[in-house]
């Protein structure tokens, strides 16, 4: 389980496996870096990508699901692959966050919710009637991230602090000076893109020193 008074790095891998093993292989074995599945990650390899993550990586595997229904049974589904945290989205009924939230925890995972989308965090989690999630996202979308004007909404992590405790993450085109800015305003978590060549959103280029600038990242946070 996280641990709220660490400060993470979080890479998020969004195309293909063989490019997530390849950065894999040398990125620093430090446990405050997360590995995260994400959702066109899972779309395209499925749960033996998430298998095969685990197999490289022994530290924690995001599940990056952003469920919008059924809760238990895609949180069982990425729990038997290895996964150790997992998302559902802010915007989904609340029935599904608490189904969510309970079977992660019987399952000894870090439940996340992802608040793409949603524009005041707190009347997502004020009619949660169970234990809080592990993690709060503020998130910034990829197809957002060229919008002038929409950055990730930090006002809302003393509110959210205020009355819940969790931990917080800040994603969304989040680079080395998005990190020293999330971890200023309060954020536990930075995720940050692997982002292939040929694409137009900000991160980390596939084809550079991901393990250079992933310990840049960790200087930065720390």
């Amino acid at each position: 389980m996280l641990d709220r008074r660490t400060r993470y790095l979080q890479i998020a891998f969004n195309d293909d496996l063989l490019t997530a093993m390849r950065i894999l292989a040398t990125l620093p074995k430090d446990e405050r870096i997360l590995i995260e599945a994400g959702t066109p990650f899972i779309k395209r390899e499925g749960m033996k990508g998430i298998r095969r993550l685990r197999w490289l990586w022994r530290h924690g595997i995001v599940a990056d699901l952003k469920t919008t229904d059924g809760g238990s049974e895609e949180v069982e589904m990425v729990h038997q692959a290895g996964a150790t945290a997992a998302t559902v989205l802010g915007s989904c009924p609340t029935e599904t966050i608490e189904r969510f939230i309970s079977e992660c925890h019987s399952r000894s995972m870090d439940a996340i919710i992802d608040m793409l989308g949603v524009v005041d965090p707190l009347k997502v989690l004020r009619p949660l009637r169970t234990q809080p999630a592990s993690v709060v996202v503020l998130h910034l979308g990829r197809d957002e991230e060229s919008t002038r004007g929409k950055v990730i909404q930090y006002k809302h992590v003393t509110r959210i602090r205020s009355k819940y405790a969790v931990a917080i993450a800040a994603a969304g085109g989040v680079d080395l000076g998005g990190a020293r800015t999330a971890i200023f305003n309060g954020a536990n978590i930075v995720v940050a893109n692997i982002v292939a060549p040929d694409k137009p959103w900000r991160g980390i280029p596939a084809d550079s020193d991901v393990a250079g600038i992933a310990r840049e990242f960790l200087a930065t946070i720390e």
